[in-house]
């Protein structure tokens, strides 16, 4: 190996057209590839932070609510920390070893922060609207729920032990339908004008999310396609083998949750409907028939499409206080 090459092979394998002393400097001048610019752009002009939301504002709503409602969005929001916790700490970290350009590793910079941001987000509604007592037991809830824990080892094994368009896979699924059952309990809400604050914080995230999936969709098409046909079949065999374990633990989760509150069926349905657009993401055509937006609860969908609540000026700012409204979800939004 000449000196060049090994210092290329530092640079993630990048081809210059210069010599590189021993570290190559990014410049956003000079972009490889658009859609890292583009994303970059889209992530930073989207940035916000849960502590802008008054989310202690749904407290009215949220004593209105049964035991069993209550149950539901405690599980429902647990598990997603633990998803996003996961994301934050392991998906977006191991997919910076196998980046195409320097300023895809930045875009996954930015990703794994705001995974972060999600994470402590779910914490902020949990000591708005419970007591410490509460959240302790609602932790250790999901820190032991089989079904969440199967999600968990999973994905990480995924992660840890994957190759690269495994490692895909598991993000753009994890990113774009498992996290939707735990989606379905705050857009029900916002469907029907309660807990429209702790709403606020999840359509952010919502917001985020698709930009992440379709990021990292497109980023393993472009690898796929230079897989010969042996290796996509291969890779398509082990990928829709992965979406039927997952969809089975999902249905057994999804039941686990929401029976309680008669939502099951709906629920699996929405999950479908998401994994439809995790596998369309990835290039791949729909899967599930019943998982159109046809199907979906028209509430949900209602709340997944509504735009921001607008607060006063002097004590409450919403999803909107500075880079502008959030926006309704639409097909569009899954596809480069």
């Amino acid at each position: 190996m000449t000196e060049k090459d090994y210092f290329n092979q530092i640079l993630h394998g990048e081809a210059t057209d210069k010599e590189v002393g021993y570290y190559k400097a990014v410049d956003w001048n000079r972009v490889e590839d658009a859609i890292d610019k583009q994303t970059w752009e889209k992530l930073t002009s989207q940035f916000w932070l849960d502590t802008r939301i008054p989310v202690s504002n749904d407290l009215k709503d949220w004593r209105q609510l049964s035991p069993e409602e209550r149950d539901v969005v405690n599980k429902a929001f647990v598990g997603l920390t633990m998803l996003d916790t996961l994301q934050s700490e392991e998906g977006a970290n191991v997919m910076r070893d196998h980046v195409r350009t320097q300023h895809e590793e930045a875009v996954l910079n930015n990703i794994l922060f705001m995974e972060s941001v999600h994470a402590k987000s779910y914490s902020t509604i949990f000591i708005s609207l419970n007591e410490s007592k509460e959240i302790d037991e609602i932790f250790e809830w999901g820190d032991t729920n089989e079904r969440l824990q199967f999600k968990a080892r999973v994905i990480n094994d995924i992660y840890q032990n994957g190759n690269p368009l495994q490692i895909k896979i598991a993000s753009v699924f994890l990113e774009t339908y498992l996290f939707y059952s735990g989606f379905f309990t705050p857009l029900w809400y916002l469907g029907n004008d309660r807990l429209v604050n702790v709403a606020e914080i999840i359509k952010l995230i919502i917001r985020d999310e698709s930009v992440h999936g379709t990021y990292i969709g497109y980023k393993f098409q472009l690898a796929y396609r230079e897989l010969s046909e042996d290796e996509q079949y291969e890779l398509n065999l082990w990928m829709y083998d992965l979406l039927h374990k997952l969809m089975e633990n999902e249905d057994k989760y999804a039941e686990e949750v929401y029976d309680q509150v008669g939502w099951t069926e709906e629920v699996k349905v929405f999950i479908r409907y998401n994994a439809n657009k995790a596998l369309q993401n990835l290039g791949f055509p729909a899967y599930y028939d019943e998982g159109t937006a046809e199907n979906v609860n028209p509430i949900v969908m209602n709340g997944l499409s509504t735009d921001t609540t607008n607060h006063d000026f002097f004590s409450q700012v919403g999803s909107g206080y500075l880079m502008g409204e959030a926006e309704a979800m639409d097909d569009d939004d899954y596809d480069f």
